[in-house]
């Protein structure tokens, strides 16, 4: 039997599998969030949560956290860096360095994920409506809904979005590589921050960074099919 040709093949066939791979990866994020939001919603509650939130703080006085005086501090500056206003500042400066070097694809891929995740965080924590947690007294001031950590899916999803997609045009690995471990280290302390100053459950931070690293991945392989089928920029 004549083998078959490549205009023969099945339509299913000639699907772009890495279509499929992104929006299944994407799929797989929200479905995190949905399945973890409903438990918290019916009333679930991890133990672990209230567990890491009072090993954090002194026995006998709960506003007060463990480590030297100026771990405080420091936590407090670390949490910002996740904020929207330092990730929006982070995200315009390089969409408006992107557009100066005409890397229209990155740009859109850039603006595409991070304005995507966003909004996808905000309507999970409006459905999912979780309250901040009072077991220890919050150490800065917060009024938004607790699932999932804001801080931690949407640092997450810019950081990594922003490292990988630099990536797909940075010529020189080892500063791939720096790049890239840095996005992952400034996700890490901003959502541990969160916890460490009471504002966040723990399960908030772990299903924000869960989120937002599958977000960022499935926006990595989109670019990156993109630029081997085009070979654009």
């Amino acid at each position: 039997m004549k083998a078959m040709s490549h205009a023969e093949t099945s339509p299913a066939l000639d699907q772009p599998r890495w279509l499929l791979w992104a929006s299944a990866t994407i799929a797989a994020g929200v479905l995190l969030l949905v399945i973890v939001g409903t438990a918290i919603d019916r009333g679930h509650e991890f133990a672990i949560d209230r567990a890491l939130l009072l090993a954090l703080r002194r026995p006998g006085d709960l506003a007060v956290p463990i480590g030297p005086h100026w771990l405080e501090a420091a936590m407090i500056d670390v949490t910002a860096l996740g904020g929207t206003t330092v990730l929006t500042l982070i995200v315009t400066l390089t969409v408006i360095a992107l557009a100066i070097e005409r890397r229209w694809l990155t740009l859109t891929l850039v603006l595409g994920a991070t304005i995507g995740g966003s909004i996808t965080v905000e309507i999970v924590k409006a459905l999912v409506g979780r309250a901040r947690p009072l077991v220890v007294p919050h150490l800065v001031q917060v009024s938004s809904l607790s699932f999932p950590s804001g801080h931690s899916a949407n640092s997450a999803i810019v950081y990594l979005t922003l490292a990988t997609m630099l990536a797909q045009i940075i010529q020189h690995r080892p500063l791939r590589r720096f790049v890239l471990a840095v996005a992952i280290l400034l996700a890490l302390a901003i959502g541990c921050s969160r916890v460490y100053l009471g504002v966040h459950w723990p399960s908030d931070v772990l299903a924000g960074w869960s989120f937002g690293a599958l977000w960022a991945v499935a926006w990595w392989a989109i670019g990156a099919r993109i630029r081997l089928r085009r070979g654009a920029a």
